[in-house]
């Protein structure tokens, strides 16, 4: 009885942080805005720029945050969060198996925060704050195959939760 409730758990965390659909897109020919916040293309996905402290690694060299929150963009993040976030991080600063969410968009830029949920693995390979959590979590974070219209979305709850209004 004990192997299966643990089988289950095991099995229940797997799906939570590894989920995802794997044909979903990640819209790779989609345009990029480069740092003068112009679109360029981006065919294949490829990374636009070389590696950045204040963006990482990844294709999105600008990301537009309005002043005020979307809160159709937040509600959305929250269900994204929820099905493949909430696992493995808490909202609040406390650790889970990855690091808490609150301040998160304080402590990194929106373009660093959308590369590292869309290009985890790089990131991870390329990116100091990145290394640096991966040292203190002991866990690698599964690239969870988000979209950009995920990833921003998620961005969006992210500012939600750290108090944008």
């Amino acid at each position: 009885m004990k192997k299966l409730f643990v089988l289950s758990i095991i099995t229940f965390f797997m799906a939570a942080c590894g989920g995802g659909n794997a044909g979903e897109s990640k819209e790779p020919d989609a345009a990029v805005a480069d740092s003068g916040g112009e679109k360029i293309p981006n065919p294949g996905g490829s990374d636009v720029a070389a590696y950045d402290p204040n963006r990482g690694t990844g294709k999105f060299t600008h990301v537009d945050v309005a002043d005020k929150l979307d809160p159709q963009m937040a509600t959305s993040g929250e269900k994204i969060y929820g099905v493949k976030c909430a696992g493995c991080h808490k909202l609040t600063g406390e650790k889970l198996v990855g690091p808490g969410w609150k301040g998160v968009t304080t402590r990194h830029k929106p373009e660093w925060i959308m590369n590292f949920v869309t290009n985890t693995d790089e990131m991870i390979t390329k990116d100091p704050k990145a290394q640096a959590m991966l040292e203190i979590c002991l866990v690698r974070m599964p690239n969870q195959n988000l979209t950009d219209t995920d990833a921003r979305d998620l961005l969006e709850f992210m500012r939600k939760n750290d108090g944008v209004k």
